[in-house]
């Protein structure tokens, strides 16, 4: 086991940048859970055991259970004399097999992991038809066939800066913003495969899944283009916007624009997935 540099923090502890991965199948979420059961627990379980004390990570957002992840990022403060190269390779020794710390970077203290993210990718996969045992845990498969130009349709209405209250599982007080830039929200194809791309400078809860939900259905001729634009100037959440399994969707990427923070990201209800 590797030991603390330092018993106790400091306010002149450097700040590291992390990216990791991590099959969201095997944990309770992203955020810390009173049973130990999430992402954020095993990661600061293996930080304790490098240093000898609590480290507390802070993450880009949050991923409900199920949801897996490519590109999360997490920063945290802690004494580290090896450099970058050695701290990754302490992280990955006995973390979960179902968790990856990509890169690690020393960033200045102004860097957050939140408050500084503009936006974020995420992609979700469908399959058409039965998914085999290797796919089916990473995929929604669907049954029914689906018009992609339909789809296709429907999401560019839903591309833009809008008011995404009714695409939100938010049970927050009205003047709660819920306003955000989608900027993309692609519909593609490949062989038995179709990825929706969505990405904007920040998600409420259960937002990406909404999206997908209401374009499956729209796929599947139960909406059309007229009522996801009726649903969107609704305001209003419904029956109507079905929420897509978790286990289809991945936080692909987090961009950051130096020395400036999204309003959007440093909102409470900015919660993801």
């Amino acid at each position: 086991m590797l030991v603390a540099l330092m018993a106790h923090p400091s306010s002149s502890e450097p700040r590291w940048k992390c990216v990791c991965a991590y099959d969201g199948g095997h944990f309770a979420g992203w955020q810390s859970q009173v049973s130990g059961a999430s992402v954020q627990d095993a990661i600061e379980a293996r930080l304790r055991e490098m240093f000898g004390r609590e480290v507390r990570i802070h993450g880009s957002g949050r991923t409900d259970a199920g949801v897996h992840a490519l590109g999360q990022v997490f920063h945290f403060d802690a004494h580290w004399r090896h450099g970058p190269e050695k701290l990754l390779a302490a992280l990955r020794a006995r973390l979960p097999s179902a968790i990856q710390i990509k890169t690690v970077c020393a960033v200045t203290p102004e860097f957050h992991a939140r408050f500084q993210a503009s936006g974020k990718r995420y992609t979700y996969r469908l399959h058409l038809g039965d998914a085999d045992p290797f796919t089916r845990p990473y995929s929604w498969p669907v049954f029914r066939p689906l018009d992609l130009a339909a789809m296709n349709a429907a999401a560019a209405v839903l591309r833009g800066r809008h008011d995404f209250r009714a695409f939100t599982a938010l049970n927050g007080p009205a003047r709660v913003d819920t306003v955000r830039d989608l900027r993309r929200l692609d519909v593609r194809r490949r062989g038995r495969v179709i990825r929706i791309i969505a990405e904007a400078d920040g998600f409420l809860y259960k937002m990406v899944r909404s999206l997908v939900g209401v374009l499956v259905a729209v796929g599947e001729g139960k909406l059309t283009v007229h009522d996801v634009r009726a649903i969107l100037a609704s305001r209003q959440r419904t029956a109507v916007v079905q929420t897509a399994p978790p286990q289809g969707l991945f936080l692909v990427r987090v961009f950051y624009r130096p020395g400036r923070r999204s309003t959007a990201a440093t909102t409470d209800v900015d919660n993801d997935e």
